[in-house]
């Protein structure tokens, strides 16, 4: 059984900050799970350009508000505490906290993150094995 608080994870490795989101990582691909969670804050008026080109994920918002657009059709949904999104095509799309809100989110991504990712210049995370090959 795993068993994780995320005041565990804060300041560790496995808590990704950046100017405009963070990411704390409480399930990775050395758990052996098949997946990856990860409790999410889109810092306030955050806009990040992304397509997860080597993963698939699904995000659930439980705090905040903001939208998220699809580069492919220009619709904008709007993402409220109970909106869940999942990018099932490996969708390019903008995600976009609203000023005044930070949006926090869990995520799970398979295949799962190693806990070293960062976005590319594309908004992508690299593909499993390359990570894999890095670490090593």
């Amino acid at each position: 059984m795993i068993v994780k608080h995320l005041d565990q994870l804060i300041g560790t490795p496995a808590d990704v900050d950046t100017e405009q989101w963070a990411s704390r990582r409480f399930i990775l691909a050395s758990d052996k799970l098949g997946y990856s969670v990860t409790d999410t804050l889109i810092k306030e008026g955050a806009e990040l350009e992304m397509e997860y080109r080597n993963h698939i994920e699904t995000v659930y918002c439980f705090e905040g508000e903001g939208e998220i657009e699809d580069l492919a059709t220009g619709t904008v949904h709007p993402i409220r505490p109970g909106t869940l999104y999942a990018l099932n095509l490996h969708d390019r799309h903008i995600l976009r906290a609203n000023k005044g809100s930070h949006m926090r989110m869990v995520c799970v991504f398979n295949p799962p993150l190693t806990g070293a990712e960062v976005h590319d210049e594309t908004g992508a995370y690299a593909a499993p094995e390359a990570m894999l090959a890095t670490a090593g």
